[in-house]
C-alpha cells in the first residue's frame, strides 16, 4: 500500500510517503492540500509526530522509517545521523570519522543532501567545522529554523543545558 500526504509546516510543505507500513520519504517543498478523511495509520502517526515536533512538543520520532535507496555509505551516514540527540549538532567531519571514512566530510555532505527522510532523520543537525551552517538539501533557512526550534525547546525543557 502506498500512501502520501502533504503537511503544511513553518518551513513549507512536507510531503510524507509511507510504503508497507513505514515512512520511506519526507520531501521539502511539497505542495497540495492537507489530508482529510481516513489515512493509513502509519501516515497518520507520522503527520501527528511531525506536527508535535514543529509545535515544540516532540523531541524524538517513534514512527517507523526505512531507507529504500542509497549506497552502503549513504545508509551508514543516515543511520549515524539518526542517532544525533535532539538539540545537538555533529560536524560532517565527525560523521565521516564515525562511519570509517576520515577525510570524507564532503561525501557526508552529499549523503546528507540525499537523505530520503529529513527531519525524522535529522540531517539538519550536521554542521560544518566550527559549527558553521553550511549546505542543506532543504536550504539554509530551513536548517536554521530547525536548529533554532530545537535550541529553544531544549533550553525550555532543560535538555542537556
Amino acid at each position: 500500500m502506498l500512501t502520501r500526504a502533504v503537511l503544511p509546516t513553518p518551513i513549507g510543505g512536507l510531503g510524507v510517503t509511507v510504503v508497507d507500513a513505514v515512512v520511506t520519504e519526507v520531501r521539502f517543498g511539497a505542495t497540495g492540500e492537507p489530508p482529510t478523511g481516513s489515512l493509513d495509520p502509519v501516515l497518520a502517526a507520522a503527520l501527528a509526530e511531525l506536527r508535535e515536533y514543529f509545535a515544540g512538543a516532540r523531541t524524538a520520532f517513534t514512527v517507523p522509517f526505512r531507507f529504500v535507496r542509497g549506497s552502503e555509505f549513504e545508509r551508514a551516514v543516515w543511520t549515524r545521523i539518526a542517532s544525533i540527540p535532539y538539540g545537538e549538532t555533529v560536524t560532517y567531519g565527525q560523521i565521516a570519522r564515525d562511519v570509517g571514512e576520515p577525510g570524507g566530510a564532503q561525501a557526508v555532505g552529499a549523503a546528507c543532501g540525499r537523505n530520503p527522510v529529513p527531519v525524522i532523520v535529522p540531517c539538519h543537525r550536521v554542521v560544518g567545522a566550527g559549527g558553521k551552517l553550511v549546505g542543506f538539501g532543504g536550504g539554509l533557512p530551513r536548517k536554521r529554523h530547525l536548529l533554532q526550534l530545537e535550541a529553544r525547546v531544549a533550553i525550555e525543557q532543560g535538555l542537556g543545558y
